[in-house]
């Protein structure tokens, strides 16, 4: 097993090496046109004039030190290096604000170059001064560090939060190799900490206990609450006694099933207090899906309310919970308490249904409790959260994320890719069932001591200009959102965007799939105005904060991409054989060296674990997605390369991982479906949506009816959001010999892309494929 201390070598530090790369900008006179455009704070501009020179070599392209010429030379393809940097230190030589460039055409987002990809938005040189990054050679000089001594780097942003006891000397061990035995990732292992008192008591000592910690904005415009620091801490604590009163202790699990009341927030904090695991289930996932993580965890308490309206809709969240309690009793798992909160805006209690003995009113209990609560300190590697994402089997995997490394890396992502200031208010959209609203909207923002923005109701009720007038509201300056609602709104009409202010807005963000160009820049000069960057963040549940992300001041963005690696993330691009590729290419995501976020195993299942993230590509941690690299170094997300959807949730401006084999093995419990296969396919307001290709039992025939029974099925078992979008009747599935049903053909029937079918002639039965394009509209 490999231990790597603060001196392994790491990288090739070797500045004689002829092997490195970087890139210049040939300067080109500049066109008053051009310069006019240029007075806007942010603009967009075509690509500068690159050209490579060799480190250490005495040859130097002659155009690099021509001060007119505007000849562009093609970067080199496939140029292999040992140096680690060769993908960031790219962008080292790129101007790094709007009023420094030169022999650029400038124009306006979302017009002439509404189609082009390859502009370059450069933010304005009053940004990049007060930004926590302010150049690409600041971005190069923290990355280098971060990755030649990972061990001092973190260590150094790890002492600025409270430790009862400091870690050991090894600061992180690391093996991502199962070739060489078990899969293990530790960071700061032996100190002593408690990540809400980092949130909470360590930001009230400082000072800021009357500063707002939470403004909440309910379903209804004009119902809203806000909680202070030290109120916000007196209610945890209130809620922590409790749960410690009834038996709850170190390491005991949680299941919370909230929608967006304040409530949530302070139920993970309430836990985390105690060194309980919480297990925030989204509250949309059905009973019988809120059932599966109920057993798999054996919570001692679950927490909910009654009730809950998005938009005009109520959803009564406590007779799912009953029907899951049920179930999971079934199989031999009880739950003694079920805690709920009386959400007196959506159900009165007289209404709700209740089990004695077991259900308690949380307004009864908890205001009799103390306000204070002694800290259990836990060590970095105690287990602080599970959270479960679907894969591509249909059992739900329980991601688990330990205490110490997550706190540091969620701070420190939150605070640079969203270049967070003290006077910032902060909103994120996204609900705290999925990681965004675990690290993005509860611990990140807290841990920095910011005021957070927690959003009940639905983005687009009473009508499409509700989140610009929360932004108005509140003097929202950080607006962090998924691209489903982005393109979403971009179909109701500027209108609703451009009769609010918006001028509070500093910084917009973008979460949860790859945000196509035409949205990013309607996000861009629509709704920021041409003058707030974006950080169009690519991560995932198991990472538990961003991995490759823009850093708002630092360098100029290209509008679908998520650019480069943050600090101590060290992204490659592997073929299929595992084979880092060089320079501009596509191929598999995966990630060398750990980092601090990255979860530590799956629960009660560390071989899946290990199978499902390590095995593919020995020595890397492999994301699932696919990722392109451009000839600047840009990254580009295309997508999931395994058999799971990125299925977009509107109301909740949330993303979710749903396997294929989960909503598969819903479809064929109906009694009437023989056989089904599920793909993803391109959505214009979703991304993707869910395309599932269904054979009957012999003599049913097809029917409205029966479609709308099969899409009932998906929804009872797993939720709304995992519902197919299609249903595509199918007399039989492309199958090759030995059986394996050819999604790929599949996908392309789905997508209409019936002239890239391939050879269907090694089939079983390929007069398949021609029955399937004759039912394509049916």
């Amino acid at each position: 097993m490999e231990a790597r201390m603060t001196h392994h070598p790491l990288w090739n530090n070797n500045t004689n090496s002829t092997s490195g790369i970087y890139i210049s900008a040939s300067p080109i006179p500049i066109s008053r046109t051009a310069k006019s455009q240029l007075s806007r704070p942010w603009v967009s501009v075509k690509r500068p004039s690159f050209t490579f020179r060799f480190r250490g070599s005495p040859m130097e392209d002659p155009l690099t030190s021509s001060s007119s010429s505007s000849t562009t030379v093609s970067p080199r393809k496939n140029l292999t290096t040992s140096n680690h940097l060769r993908h960031v230190e790219s962008m080292a030589k790129l101007p790094s604000g709007a009023g420094k460039i030169t022999g650029l055409n400038a124009v306006i987002l979302g017009e002439a170059l509404a189609s082009e990809e390859d502009d370059l938005v450069f933010p304005s040189e009053n940004f990049s001064r007060q930004a926590h990054v302010s150049s690409p050679q600041k971005y190069l000089e923290m990355y280098r560090r971060s990755v030649q001594d990972p061990a001092g780097f973190w260590s150094d942003i790890a002492s600025e939060f409270y430790w009862r006891e400091k870690w050991g000397q090894q600061v992180y061990f690391e093996n991502l190799d199962i070739r060489k035995g078990k899969i293990q990732i530790e960071w700061f292992k032996g100190g002593m900490t408690n990540i809400c008192y980092n949130c909470l008591d360590r930001n009230i000592e400082s000072g800021n206990g009357d500063k707002i910690a939470i403004y909440w904005e309910g379903n209804e415009p004009g119902l809203d609450s806000s909680l202070t620091y030290n109120q916000l801490l007196a209610r945890v604590c209130q809620l922590a006694n409790y749960l410690k009163d009834i038996g709850v202790r170190k390491g005991d699990a949680v299941v919370i099933y909230l929608p967006m009341l304040m409530e949530l927030p302070i139920a993970m904090l309430a836990c985390a207090r105690i060194g309980a695991v919480h297990s925030v289930v989204f509250a949309g996932f059905s009973a019988e899906s809120l059932a599966q993580r109920i057993m798999d965890c054996r919570p001692k308490v679950v927490i909910t309310c009654n009730a809950v309206m998005r938009g005009s809709k109520i959803i009564y969240l406590k007779e799912i919970v009953d029907r899951a309690l049920m179930e999971s009793a079934q199989n031999g798992i009880n739950t003694d308490v079920c805690l709920t909160y009386e959400n007196v805006s959506a159900m009165k209690k007289e209404m709700t249904k209740w089990i004695k003995g077991r259900d308690i009113w949380w307004q009864d209990v908890i205001p009799k409790y103390p306000v204070t609560c002694d800290v259990e300190w836990v060590d970095a590697e105690d287990p602080l959260f599970l959270l479960y994402t679907s894969g591509s089997t249909g059992k739900p995997k329980g991601v688990l994320h330990t205490t110490g490394g997550y706190m540091v890396y969620t701070a420190t992502t939150f605070k640079y890719a969203f270049d967070y200031k003290p006077t910032d208010i902060y909103w994120c959209t996204a609900d705290c069932g999925w990681i965004t609203g675990h690290s993005y909207v509860t611990y990140g923002p807290l841990l920095n001591g910011a005021t957070v923005v927690v959003f009940e109701g639905a983005p687009s009720y009473p009508d499409a200009g509700r989140c610009w007038d929360i932004v108005d509201k509140f003097k929202v300056s950080i607006f962090y959102t998924a691209p489903t609602l982005v393109r979403s709104l971009m179909r109701e009409g500027d209108e609703h965007v451009s009769r609010y202010s918006r001028k509070s807005l500093r910084v917009l963000g973008s979460v949860g799939e790859p945000i196509n160009p035409s949205a990013w820049r309607w996000f861009f000069n629509v709704v920021g105005d041409a003058r707030c960057p974006i950080s169009d963040t690519w991560w995932q549940t198991e990472t538990g904060g961003f991995m490759i992300t823009p850093l708002p001041g630092a360098w100029p963005q290209k509008p679908g991409s998520a650019t480069f690696p943050f600090f101590g993330v060290q992204p490659v691009i592997v073929d299929e054989k595992g084979v880092e590729i060089e320079g501009e290419c596509s191929g598999y995501l995966c990630v060398k060296s750990s980092w601090p976020g990255a979860f530590r195993t799956l629960y009660g299942d560390h071989e899946r674990y290990e199978a499902t993230y390590f095995s593919a590509f020995p020595g890397y941690y492999f994301s699932g997605d696919g990722c392109s690299r451009d000839k600047d170094g840009y990254c580009w997300l295309t997508g999931r390369v395994d058999d799971v959807i990125n299925v977009s949730i509107f109301y909740t401006c949330s993303g979710h991982r749903i396997g294929t084999a989960e909503v598969e093995s819903a479809l064929v419990s109906h009694p009437q479906c023989a056989e089904a296969a599920v793909v993803g396919v391109e959505h214009e307001v979703k991304g993707q949506g869910i395309y599932a290709f269904v054979t009957l039992v012999e003599g049913v025939p097809y029917s409205d009816d029966l479609r709308k029974s099969l899409v009932m099925v998906v929804r009872n078992q797993i939720g709304a959001f995992a519902a197919p979008d299609k249903i595509h009747w199918a007399p039989g599935l492309p199958k090759t010999r030995s059986g394996k049903i050819m999604r790929r053909i599949l996908r392309k029937i789905a997508s209409r892309q019936l002239d890239e079918l391939g050879d269907t002639s090694t089939l079983a039965d390929p007069t398949v494929v021609d029955q399937l394009i004759a039912l394509a509209d049916c």
